[in-house]
């Protein structure tokens, strides 16, 4: 699923950018600064996250932090690519909800200006700052089903890996949004498996997240070759993302097959992305929270703002500094029964 935004900038001109599935096309503002340009460094404390030993470890279907200790993603999705004048704004918000972790949108080049690991690392260290796990995702092959692509993003892993080093208990490395837009399991599983030895012969030892094919909503790529796309990591340290919309996401069987695809091969994966609409169809989103909270699956909401096109409806804050959720989807996330602030536990190394 592909939605397409556009940014006007000062002088009138457009770009269009691929963000997570659809076909919808529209406008959202792109205030001046670039995804290079340093985040914003509003500081929520002045002490800095504990030294811990190790990192994030994938144990069968559980993600374990640091300490050993299960941990279960309960986040939201933030677009610093394009937003990153809100950075500080946005993540002060969102870790005022109560949520644990925050899936980040970065760049590499292909289509947007480079993230550097100068703004990786700034990254990171703010959302430790807000005792929040940081998921960093490069968004420019969102549907590109060209290995060559995903072996470019490789490649801008690990330009920026003394970012990610130290860093283990921190940061996730979700390698590329929604790369591979076919529902093709071969594709995805060859390109996963070219690119996955090549970041830890580079001495990256972060756990790796990998998003299924089909714009991220094909999750049977992942039963049909995660065991393998797994194995290809020597550290064995791999988990899988499926996103929810319209297909992966439309009713409770679809729901429940699509995370049990990897469950049931003792694979670990959560919700990446999902909604509560979209342009693909209607989305069960009580239910894929009733779902995550009882078996123990993360999920990362799509997305904190900035959505355009017609998709505006996927805001769940109407402002930057969450002051106001949306009403449809920013309140159930946040404050519904199996919401973000009722089940989101801290990770255990910020404690």
């Amino acid at each position: 699923m592909k939605k397409v935004i556009s940014f006007i900038l000062p002088v009138i001109m457009l770009f269009t950018m691929t963000a997570c599935g659809g076909k919808n096309e529209g406008t959202a503002p792109a205030e001046t600064t670039s995804a290079a340009a340093a985040a914003s460094d509003t500081a929520v404390s002045e002490e800095s996250a504990p030294e811990v030993e190790g990192g994030f470890k994938v144990s069968g279907t559980k993600l374990l932090d640091a300490n050993g200790n299960e941990f279960i993603f309960r986040g939201v999705n933030h677009a610093h690519a394009w937003f990153a004048q809100n950075d500080g704004e946005a993540l002060d918000a969102i870790a005022a909800t109560g949520a644990n972790s925050v899936r980040i949108v970065l760049a590499n080049g292909i289509q947007w200006q480079s993230d550097t690991a100068e703004t990786v690392e700034k990254l990171i260290d703010m959302c430790k700052q807000r005792k929040l796990i940081a998921v960093l995702e490069v968004h420019d092959g969102t549907g590109d089903d060209s290995i060559e692509t995903l072996e470019k993003i490789g490649e801008f892993w690990i330009g920026v890996k003394d970012a990610l080093a130290g860093n283990e208990a921190y940061a996730i490395l979700n390698i590329a949004n929604e790369w591979v837009g076919k529902w093709d399991s071969k594709i995805w599983r060859d390109g996963y498996v070219s690119v996955i030895p090549k970041l830890r012969e580079a001495g990256i030892k972060n756990t790796i997240m990998v998003d299924s094919a089909g714009w991220g909503q094909y999750a049977k790529a992942v039963g049909d070759y995660g065991k393998e796309v797994f194995e290809s990591d020597p550290d064995r340290n791999t988990m899988f993302s499926v996103h929810m919309y319209g297909s992966a996401g439309k009713n409770e069987k679809t729901i429940t097959d699509n995370i049990t695809y990897a469950t049931s091969q003792d694979l670990c994966i959560c919700v990446g992305e999902f909604g509560y609409n979209h342009s693909d169809g209607d989305v069960n989103e009580a239910f894929i929270m009733d779902y995550c909270c009882d078996n123990g699956i993360g999920y990362l909401a799509w997305s904190w703002k900035g959505n355009g096109g017609g998709v505006e409806y996927l805001d769940i804050a109407v402002r930057w500094d969450g002051s106001e959720l949306s009403s449809d989807w920013g309140e159930p996330l946040i404050n519904g029964e199996n919401g973000i602030k009722a089940t989101s536990k801290l990770c255990s190394v910020y404690e």
